[in-house]
């Protein structure tokens, strides 16, 4: 697609302006049919959230089964899920460099690729019978394949509206990804499931990866960078990515508000891993049939409804707290306190239950976690500073995943899950310390923190009437 450069987003945004009033650029899609708008570029977005989800899913519910029926132990399946989270360490921020500069676009189409052929050598290694090391190995490159999404899409979608003139509520487009994210995961992971029992463990993961290159062509075709232009296209990556490094540091771990969110993912960014995977085999023992994959995949379709619920709640949780900080400290404590729940409860529905509100608790809070970073950062290192946000929760899961596996092989699931509620009360003061620098963002919505400042007003002089000046030139001073 080509536009005149006068209607073109990008270019108005790189001589200083961060979008078009919404009234112009609706003006303007009439004039230029094919200019995107701020509703393709949720169609867009929602679109490739749904497709990413759908492939994700599919092995959600039997992925530590999966990994156990290669013959790992409980501690060497959550060591590969640990090495998993250490690739995302690995590349979380060098991916989200590559994002900032060489576009949201191309990280996004890497990811596709990437994450397609690990998952495929995932099922040549069950086939036979791999190595721990070679698990270990092929863990970290999936996790490379997600770093090329974590960050990227959400940058994307961040510009494109600001670009496109934009002026709804951010949280409400992130509460519609949630929702549509929820769909795809609750059909993937009862599907996978089911393909998993009537089939082989395999199949769900060959299906992931032949999705993974739908994606691929889908998004070659309907990404495009707005708001944003790559440095392929200012000139200098080398140079470009020294500078945003720099720049994501200054406007990321030195802004207390940001850091102290990125701490909070350090310390708990674990757990939520290691339950929703834990669950799987857990359920199956309180069931009682450990081939019952069906039973396995009920935990991923239970998050999935509740990121469904919780996506629709989200805004309403907003409306009730001035400050998004309020909102997500009070559903910290309610998460810990599900979590222990979780370990006293000792039979098969009572703890269906209790997964049910604790997914329903993170699916709440994402999409006002997500408005709030978003709002404290800026947006030519949005997508790095997201990206060191994921690679914090991530570094969360490498030290966490394995202690409370080896809490799970020592003690059973139950403790592990109890430990996980004490890791998880660690949010609150960090929190806490978040909402004490009274961001802007904690009350403002995206709109409102990126418009621009209001021209000064002019009018015209008395004495000289063809002279336009400002009030105070007009009163004589």
């Amino acid at each position: 697609m080509s536009v005149e450069p006068w209607l073109d987003p990008a270019a108005l945004s790189e001589r200083g302006r961060p979008g078009l009033p919404a009234t112009w650029y609706a003006l303007a899609s009439r004039v230029t049919p094919d200019l995107p708008t701020p509703r393709s570029i949720q169609r867009t977005y929602l679109l490739l959230l749904f497709g990413n989800t759908l492939a994700a899913s599919l092995i959600w519910g039997i992925n530590t089964i999966f990994l156990l029926d290669a013959g790992l132990s409980n501690l060497e399946a959550f060591t590969a899920n640990a090495f998993f989270t250490a690739g995302m360490v690995l590349f979380e921020v060098p991916t989200g460099i590559v994002a900032d500069t060489a576009g949201r676009r191309i990280s996004y189409l890497l990811g596709t690729v990437t994450l397609s052929a690990s998952t495929l050598l995932y099922v040549l290694m069950w086939q036979i019978e791999a190595p721990f090391w070679a698990w270990a190995v092929v863990s970290v490159l999936i996790g490379l394949g997600f770093t090329f999404f974590s960050g990227a899409v959400e940058a994307w979608l961040v510009d494109a509206l600001t670009a496109t003139g934009f002026t709804g509520s951010v949280e409400s487009v992130f509460a519609r990804g949630q929702i549509v994210s929820g769909a795809a995961m609750l059909g993937g992971s009862v599907a996978g499931g089911f393909i998993a029992q009537q089939t082989s463990l395999a199949l769900p993961f060959v299906l992931r990866g032949l999705i993974l290159v739908v994606m691929f062509a889908v998004a070659f075709g309907l990404m495009r960078d707005l708001g944003f232009t790559p440095a392929a296209k200012r000139g200098g990556i080398p140079r470009e990515m020294r500078n945003i490094t720099s720049a994501s540091i200054e406007y990321g771990w030195r802004v207390p508000a940001v850091k102290w969110l990125m701490v909070q993912s350090l310390a708990v960014g674990g757990v939520g891993i290691y339950v929703f995977y834990s669950l799987q085999p857990y359920l199956l023992e309180l069931w009682g049939d450990p081939e019952a994959y069906q039973i396995a995949g009920l935990v991923a379709a239970l998050v999935a409804g509740a990121q469904i619920c919780g996506g629709i709640a989200a805004p309403r949780i907003r409306k009730r707290f001035q400050r998004r900080t309020s909102a997500l400290i009070v559903v910290a404590v309610l998460n810990v306190l599900t979590l222990v729940a979780i370990g006293l409860a000792d039979s098969f529905w009572p703890v269906v239950a209790l997964i049910a509100v604790w997914g329903l608790l993170f699916a709440a809070t994402m999409p006002i976690r997500q408005a709030y970073l978003n709002g404290l950062i800026p947006s030519r290192q949005r997508a790095t500073i997201l990206s060191f946000d994921s690679l914090m929760g991530s570094t969360g899961g490498v030290w966490a995943q394995p202690v409370l596996g080896r809490v799970a092989d020592v003690s059973g699931y139950a403790a592990s899950y109890l430990v996980s509620a004490g890791i998880s009360a660690l949010a609150v003061p960090f929190l806490a310390l978040s909402r004490r620098e009274n961001a802007p963002a904690d009350t403002l919505d995206l709109a409102e923190l990126q418009a621009p400042p209001p021209e000064p007003e002019i009018v015209l002089s008395v004495d000289h009437p063809s002279r336009l000046c400002d009030p105070s030139r007009a009163a004589g001073g």
